[in-house]
């Protein structure tokens, strides 16, 4: 190895963010089947690691790099996979992506929005399997959209844009956040409720917040009981936001209308109830899933890390 400062990709790091780093630092890569374990041994003398959502970094990790480790840089918006404090009490500066993925995550809640309001993914299952006996007037009746209220829970940068999208569809959009979204109200007509509220005037609920102690499992047995019949309920923020077990009884008994989900607790493993529960689209943790927006990340993983490891401010800094 040359005298260039160790970059660690805790499992791997598109070509867009790689060849960036590989210019200024020797790279080792573990690859999509790399653990915890796998990790621990690569890290030793590591002057940045890149983790993504499914890389745990905790005190372990961090001791195990050593004191030369100056950042870990996360390729995603959310880092409830590090410990801030960790880092903090060593000097680890933690950066992440946002911005990069907004449009991309946006767009697939509102794909989620459309396959679930109107049953889209029953719908082909049932013809895929030679279910379909013709057009029935009564069958696969869903949401109409148009003019319908939408949800928004949590108004940063992917609520605000998933809440511009649906704005086209003519209806009253309702969100949930710290502040007063003075621009949003302005231009879309948002209005600012309390979380009940919202979950009782919505025809779509869509989420959008991080993980945090006070959002986990926001959406339990009482929040689906407050929401209307017909209702969907969209998730691509974090799957801890959502109370699987409650969501799929809620979904059995008909007491909400459908549910497009994008993350889930305890990913990747699923809740077989879940997952044959009816009424649901469902995609796996796809929502920056674009070339764009993933090329992108990958580049501002690399000049996250480059900025630090040059002795300048990170673009993305968090905690």
């Amino acid at each position: 190895m040359s005298d260039n400062k160790k970059v660690v990709i805790a499992r791997v790091l598109l070509p867009a963010g790689k060849e960036l780093l590989s210019e200024e630092f020797d790279l080792i890569e573990g690859g999509l089947e790399s653990g915890p374990e796998q990790l621990a041994g690569m890290v030793g003398g590591a002057a940045a690691i890149v983790a993504d959502p499914t890389v745990k970094i905790d005190a372990a990790v961090l001791d195990a790099a050593g004191d030369q480790l100056e950042v870990v840089a996360n390729f995603a918006v959310g880092y409830d996979n590090i410990d801030l404090g960790a880092c903090r009490e060593r000097g680890v500066t933690v950066t992440n992506t946002p911005g990069a993925l907004t449009n991309a995550t946006a767009e697939l809640a509102v794909a989620l929005t459309l396959a679930a309001a109107r049953n889209t993914s029953d719908a082909e299952r049932r013809m895929r399997a030679g279910e379909w006996k013709g057009w029935d007037p009564g069958d696969y009746l869903g949401l109409e959209l148009s003019g319908a209220t939408i949800g928004v829970v949590g108004m940063g940068r992917i609520g605000r844009r998933y809440a511009e999208l649906m704005y086209g569809f003519g209806g009253d959009i309702l969100y949930t956040s710290r502040q007063f979204k003075e621009e949003a109200e302005a231009k879309l007509g948002a209005r600012k409720v309390e979380l009940h509220e919202l979950l009782a005037e919505s025809d779509v609920v869509s989420l959008h917040l991080p993980s945090a102690p006070d959002t986990d499992r926001l959406i339990d047995t009482a929040a689906l009981a407050l929401m209307k019949p017909t209702a969907v309920l969209v998730n691509t923020g974090r799957g801890s936001l959502v109370d699987s077990d409650a969501l799929a009884v809620a979904l059995e008994n008909g007491e909400i209308g459908a549910a497009g989900l994008d993350v889930y607790e305890g990913e990747p493993e699923l809740p077989r109830r879940l997952l044959d529960a009816p009424r649901t689209a469902l995609t796996p943790h796809i929502g920056s899933a674009t070339f764009t927006s993933r090329n992108a990340m990958a580049r501002l993983v690399a000049q996250n890390v480059i900025a630090v490891l040059d002795g300048e401010e990170p673009r993305n800094p968090v905690g």
